[in-house]
């Protein structure tokens, strides 16, 4: 990756390891310890760090965050609610099975199966889609639920029930549904989600698809595809279709990516890149660049189409999302708090939710561009 080297050391502070300064940074500041998605895609940054840099600190603090809040000595999960089934409290059994992977401690694998089983009993649309929430959204597949649950359903099948044909076809099935209802065909993005009954008040009443792309939906399904395609069986069909989304989308992303910025819009639907209220978005941003660079690493689009605007986009990250404090810490700027189709799904709606600083969502993805940055630049 000598071509990754050179256009790196012109493009970003190579003495300044920003996976580094971010842990850091937020064991500083304190992390309430949690399961939820916030936190679980903050922690996975710092299996990013640690895997880089061997930082005994980072895995110690992790795992405290994790037996504090989240896996009991007994193997369950703190406060968990077998009658409840939404997608966002999947995310973190992809953590929970990390710590498995790393200790061979049973009560990660019991805390893991725990989410397993809650999977099986998920209400699913009339398709086979399992619904975001219940009772909240009923029929409804978002694409942050394909990051929420599926790359956790497959890691888990691929460690402990990898001849499994049946899971995997549902798996791939999960993928396939969110591609036929929500990918535009012109712009190559997909919508925030879809609504396999037709009737909620954002619902197009032909397709049932919400009507914007929001960029961090996209960011979410970005990111799952590359969790998940690598895990998928070579002989199963379904990994040639995962790889075919995961590439028109990145081509997609490159049509869309903001001349001026190098980085992405809120709302990526025309016509609003550019419009009264729109601005550019840091965690999508994160997760697009991180795309792109992981997506090279692991051979799936072509460097020398992809690179050079991967490492733009992240140039930009660092000059427009990362603000050095006077105690040595650094902040991640400009992320949204959230983007909902619990809401009336329009564009007045998603310009109107405020921003967060140093939000774990946001930070977590600034981390895992970092660790494919970096890890070409040891």
């Amino acid at each position: 990756m000598r071509v990754f080297s050179l256009i790196f050391a012109t493009s970003v502070t190579a003495s300044t390891s920003y996976l580094s300064w971010t842990a850091d940074s937020f064991i500083q500041r304190g992390v309430q310890a949690t399961r939820n998605y916030g936190e679980a895609t903050l922690y996975e940054g710092y299996e990013a760090a640690y895997a880089l840099t061997k930082n005994k600190t980072y895995a110690d603090w992790y795992q405290s965050q994790i037996d504090s809040a989240v896996v009991l000595e007994n193997g369950t999960i703190r406060g968990w609610r077998y009658d409840y089934y939404s997608l966002d409290d999947y995310r973190i059994g992809n953590n929970i099975l990390w710590w498995y992977e790393h200790t061979g401690d049973i009560k990660y694998k019991t805390a893991a199966d725990i989410i397993r089983k809650q999977l099986d009993r998920h209400p699913r649309t009339p398709t086979g889609g399992f619904w975001h929430r219940q009772p909240n959204y009923p029929n409804q597949m978002w694409l942050d639920g394909i990051f929420m649950a599926d790359s956790f359903y497959a890691k888990w099948t691929s460690l402990f029930d990898a001849e499994n044909k049946t899971a995997w076809d549902d798996i791939a099935l999960q993928f396939d549904n969110i591609e036929a209802h929500t990918r535009n065909r012109t712009s190559g993005l997909l919508v925030h989600g879809y609504d396999e009954s037709k009737t909620a008040v954002w619902a197009d009443p032909v397709t049932g698809a919400a009507p914007l792309v929001w960029s961090r939906a996209v960011g979410w399904y970005f990111m799952s595809l590359l969790e998940v395609i690598p895990l998928f069986p070579e002989s199963h069909p379904g990994r040639a279709r995962l790889t075919e989304y995961f590439t028109t989308l990145a081509a997609a992303l490159k049509k869309a990516q903001d001349e001026e910025s190098g980085n992405w819009w809120l709302i990526m639907s025309e016509p609003y890149p550019g419009a009264p209220g729109n601005y550019i978005e840091s965690s999508a941003s994160a997760m697009f660049t991180f795309g792109w660079l992981k997506g090279i690493r692991l051979g799936l689009i072509a460097p020398e189409e992809y690179l050079g605007p991967a490492l733009r986009a992240y140039h930009s990250l660092t000059e427009r999302f990362t603000k050095a404090n006077d105690d040595g810490t650094v902040n991640w700027e400009g992320t949204v708090e959230v983007g909902s189709l619990g809401s009336n799904g329009t564009y007045e709606y998603y310009i109107s939710v405020p921003l967060e600083e140093n939000d774990h969502r946001g930070a977590g993805s600034f981390m895992l561009a970092s660790y494919e940055i970096e890890r070409h630049h040891e």
